[in-house]
């Protein structure tokens, strides 16, 4: 049988692996952290319990497809559900937008700000639905090999706009500025600039309204527990505290890895959910890449960082929904400060999550866990974090207070945050990258990280840095990607492991 190791145990390793066992690998999982998950890890203080990353979760056929393929029930692993309002949006001037599902609860809340802009707003989800049509439904799961598969859509793109930015294109139907920006920081939530990210990016707000918006119960961390699941039930090994020092390429082909404890693993196949830029500079010192490759890789436009503080309360705040946007007094000042200028901004928007509103399993009886996410510039800000880290996390708290939990301060027993320093030292994120590459359009489809390596047979990508993007979804259909790629299983001698590798 032949052998893949997938490096990595992010939601597009764990995928990776489902799919490849369903093309019939042998697959080996290695982690080097002590826990699976990747950005979607799990931290556990005090009886608290808090997703450490993305919460968010749409597209869910997406998960209900992997245990499919091994003829099982997402449903028997772990349940979703529904969130309502999607979003809330609250504004420094006091006012709030729920953002709903459905068309009658979201058109009132647009008349209420903008009667004028409630049929511009027919339009413009007329032309997000027909931008889903082509950038999700068609190119989602397809691979941009040759430059030729993105000319060959350039035209749709041109006659949709999606070469525009996404404010630009809502900002030609919308007229009320705080609509604007309800209806344009989407991007953010998988990296991007929404002054920049090109239009095709508006088919998240479709994508939304087309499966909506749900949580799973137990916290993200329930789905990794779930995939672990299945990959146990499939014969998948997955080793723990096993970091891979370099990908062994012998004749331009992968033949296995080399772990930093010196082990050899081999393999027929090697599919990387490690960011791709770190790969290509750090971990194929054996291949013979071209001179201007790793160059390539350095010079790819990193998305911003992020602040993320966890804290756990001794009371409840019914009144704060699961998913809340606290927006700043500025929008496109506060943008170019984290995108642009990379400086620490007086001011800040925030994403608050608070998942015990829909599974109060998330905290002790009687108490409330959040996290609160703040875009921030990745590293090459040279901001001083050591000095920064507990200062901000405080503004953050204070302006939460005052804005959406009164008396926050005196309510919290239990707190913790990261940094871009996380980002970049535990996971290994080139310049701390929250995201991945910036999804702009020089560094989309067939101009972003491709999923087959093109010099080195054998080597596949997955992960936020490849096509088609971050995000959960995206993420989930890179490793769908996988099966359109790879190349078929053959018939190998090889083991998984020389010498003391061997278990």
């Amino acid at each position: 049988m032949s052998r893949a190791i997938v490096i990595g145990t992010g939601f597009g390793g764990l995928a990776a692996a489902v799919r490849l066992s369903h093309l019939g690998y042998q697959v080996l999982m290695l982690e080097a952290g002590d826990s699976a998950g990747g950005r979607a890890r799990v931290f556990e203080r005090d009886g608290f319990k808090f997703d450490a990353g993305p919460t968010v979760i749409t597209a869910p056929y997406l998960l209900d497809e992997l245990f499919e393929l091994s003829g099982r029930r997402r449903q028997d692993y772990v349940d979703f559900v529904p969130v309502d309002p999607f979003y809330r949006c609250t504004f420094p001037d006091g006012r709030t937008f729920d953002y709903f599902g459905d068309d009658e609860r979201l058109l009132a809340q647009i008349a209420q700000f903008s009667p004028q802009d409630v049929d511009n707003y027919r339009r413009l989800v007329k032309h997000a639905e027909r931008i889903f049509d082509v950038g999700y439904s068609k190119l989602a799961d397809q691979p941009f090999e040759r430059l030729g598969d993105m000319l060959r859509i350039l035209p749709d793109l041109v006659r949709l706009s999606a070469y525009r930015s996404v404010y630009d294109l809502v900002a030609s139907y919308i007229k009320d500025e705080q609509l604007r920006q309800v209806l344009t920081f989407e991007p953010l939530l998988v990296g991007g600039n929404p002054l920049r990210v090109p239009g095709i990016y508006l088919l998240i707000h479709w994508l939304e309204r087309k499966w909506g918006v749900h949580f799973a119960r137990g916290g993200t961390g329930a789905i990794v527990g779930a995939l672990l699941k299945l990959l146990d039930e499939l014969g998948v090994e997955v080793r723990y505290r096993s970091a891979v020092e370099e990908i062994i390429v012998e004749s331009g082909r992968v033949t296995g890895v080399y772990l930093k404890d010196g082990v050899r693993l081999d393999a027929d196949v090697v599919v990387s959910n490690a960011d791709p830029t770190v790969v290509y500079c750090q971990m194929l010192g054996s291949a013979k890449l071209r001179k201007n490759t790793p160059k390539r890789a350095l010079g790819r436009k990193q998305s911003m960082s992020l602040f993320v503080g966890y804290f756990g309360t001794n009371r409840t705040f019914p009144q704060t929904a699961h998913h809340t946007i606290v927006l700043g007094p500025r929008y496109k000042g506060l943008l170019s400060d984290i995108f642009d200028r990379r400086v620490l901004a007086d001011d800040f928007s925030l994403y608050l999550h608070r998942p015990s509103a829909s599974d109060p399993s998330m905290a002790p009886p009687g108490h409330d866990a959040f996290y609160v996410l703040s875009p921030v510039p990745n590293q090459l800000s040279g901001i001083d974090w050591e000095k920064e880290h507990e200062r901000y996390f405080d503004r953050i708290l204070a302006g939460l207070e005052e804005r959406e939990l009164p008396q926050l301060r005196e309510s919290i027993v239990t707190r913790f945050s990261v940094d871009p320093r996380y980002f970049e030292h535990d996971l290994n994120s080139h310049h701390g990258a929250a995201f991945g590459l910036e999804p702009v359009l020089s560094q989309s489809a067939y101009f972003r990280y491709q999923n087959r390596c093109p010099e080195v047979s054998g080597l596949y990508f997955v992960g936020a840095s490849t096509h088609p993007g971050a995000g959960i979804p995206g993420v989930l259909c890179s490793a769908k990607v996988l099966e359109r790629v790879i190349e078929p299983v053959r018939r190998s001698t090889c083991g998984l492991a020389h010498g003391h590798a061997a278990e």
